[in-house]
């Protein structure tokens, strides 16, 4: 059994606050310790740490820290079926859905591989039904069009994924349908969708693990109601990705149900059916099958113990001395690949309800920092909008970029001597040592401090594999990172208050909230 304590207790953190100030980047990054600080990743993937502050000796302690808070001995737990959301008294699977790490996961005679592995076959014969056009819409047309219904971890993990590869799946000759996504509770959101659409050629994928999900079904309902006007019948247009004893399991209002369970956490779910039925459907089971492959190779790394093996691990730990004794409150995710547009988007979910605890998990009030704020933005974009305040601002803010050395699929074009793509690297490039080295002027407001520090994912190009790959990495880092700072990363209470209260103004509420209700235009009932 592991031992689980506060960070604060661990004396290779203390060891670690003690430890000399980091070391001047400009000084530090040089060629030989980019090419040192290099990590092979899954899917094809490194990871580079060579503009972080963290020297030899630092590493060492990082790694007894790993060691004393037995990180990836509770990782290997957590993948092997032990109760790690103990906020919800579940168990955490979400790995299972792309390959066992710790052997057959059984409870109450239930194999949750095999069950995992089940849906997934019934999600690729439900695929090849619709692909082949054995399965049709109300009016005998091929669906053509795939649409996602669901808000949180149902919305921005799979639409940030499909982003990431339907131009790549094109190219490949792999995309079979279009897929768009209907999130917000406000109908200017579903409308807008909707109106794009030919209503009789597209499918509609309704996901909420409970079937009670107030933002989902208020969607669903408005999605029947206009294919009903359309002279649609909706049940031969919708699917359900839900729990087996949900409301909406098994229901003849849905053409197929894809199960998935209380194990697996919204923001960890994009490689169960939550993700699986809208990537195979648009992309092709064989992309997903890929992207599921990556995913598990980054897991199997997940497992050493040594983190100059295991890059999630050391991401993680970086992390944590930036944030516990550094005091560096944010971290940019910065993708410099349009097709990862909404990638940051996705781990601020991911990052932000998983580990902005306050509590450890035994319900104890903690007195050090855990997640950081997380932002970011594609470059070059972001170079014209908020670099400024990271290069100049008061606060350094660590740095994660992404970048690949090839397009994947756009022909290249020649402007002034370059290509494109050797304009958007020689960008990333350049950012990195700026950040790293900054520039003295006798002009303070042309001066760069330099001292921002950064890390570096890259590959020779996106594909499915390494999606996976990168989807798997930012997963386990945030579960590292949880078991570092002895919290519950699987329970999300924060996001329930909001809920509750908004369901009180709906009934009719007094005090501050009917007040601001009025302002809103709902009156009291």
């Amino acid at each position: 059994m592991a031992s689980y304590t506060n960070l604060d207790s661990a004396k290779s953190f203390k060891e670690l606050a003690g430890h000399a100030p980091p070391p001047d980047l400009a000084a530090l990054i040089d060629p030989d310790r980019v090419a040192i600080c290099e990590i092979p990743m899954g899917g094809g993937l490194s990871f580079n740490y060579a503009a972080s502050p963290v020297d030899g000796d630092c590493i060492a302690i990082l790694s007894r820290l790993a060691e004393e808070q037995e990180m990836v001995e509770k990782f290997r737990l957590l993948a092997g079926g032990e109760m790690m959301n103990t906020g919800e008294k579940r168990l955490v699977l979400h790995h299972l859905c792309r390959g066992e790490l710790a052997g057959p996961v059984v409870r109450d005679g239930r194999d949750f591989g095999a069950f995992y592995s089940g849906e997934l076959a019934k999600v690729r014969t439900f695929v090849e039904s619709v692909h082949s056009g054995k399965i049709l819409g109300s009016t005998g047309r091929r669906f053509e069009t795939v649409v996602q219904i669901g808000i949180g971890g149902s919305d921005l993990g799979p639409r940030a994924l499909y982003l990431a590869l339907e131009r790549w799946s094109k190219a490949q000759g792999r995309l079979r349908m279009q897929a768009r996504f209907i999130s917000n509770v406000d109908p200017d959101d579903a409308d807008n969708v909707l109106a794009s659409l030919d209503l009789a050629s597209s499918l509609f994928i309704l996901v909420s693990k409970s079937g009670t999900t107030q933002e989902t079904l208020a969607n669903e309902t408005l999605v029947r109601a206009r294919l009903s006007g359309h002279g649609l019948d909706p049940s031969k247009h919708m699917v359900a990705v839900t729990s087996e004893t949900s409301p909406l399991a098994k229901s003849p209002r849905y053409l197929a149900s894809f199960f998935m369970d209380d194990y697996i956490g919204g923001r960890y779910s994009s490689t169960s059916a939550v993700g699986g039925a809208v990537l195979s459907l648009a992309l092709g089971f064989e992309t997903f099958s890929e992207f599921l492959a990556g995913a598990h190779e980054e897991d199997l790394l997940a497992l050493q113990r040594d983190p100059l093996r295991n890059p999630a691990l050391l991401d993680a730990l970086i992390g944590v001395y930036e944030r516990n004794v550094l005091g560096m409150g944010a971290t940019a995710v910065l993708p410099y690949a349009e097709s990862l547009s909404r990638f940051p988007a996705h781990l601020q979910q991911l990052d932000m309800e998983s580990n902005g605890k306050r509590v450890n998990r035994r319900g104890e009030a903690i007195a050090y920092k855990t997640g950081p704020l997380v932002l970011g933005e594609p470059g070059t974009n972001g170079q014209h909008s908020f670099y400024q305040l990271l290069h100049q601002g008061t606060d350094i803010i660590p740095l994660q970029f992404i970048g690949f050395c090839e397009n994947q699929i756009s022909p290249d074009v020649l402007c002034e001597g370059s290509t494109s793509r050797e304009k958007l690297n020689a960008n990333l490039a350049a950012q990195i040592v700026a950040f790293s080295c900054g520039k003295g002027d006798t002009n303070a407001n042309k001066h760069f401090p330099g001292g921002r520090p950064s890390t570096l994912i890259h590959g020779q190009k996106l594909d499915a594999r390494a999606l996976g790959a990168l989807l798997a990495h930012y997963e386990n880092k945030v579960v590292f990172q949880g078991f570092a700072w002895n919290i519950n990363s699987f329970d999300q209470e924060g996001v329930q208050l909001g809920k509750l209260l908004a369901k009180k103004v709906l009934e009719g509420a007094d005090g501050a909230l009917a007040s601001y209700a009025t302002l809103l235009g709902l009156g009291r009932k």
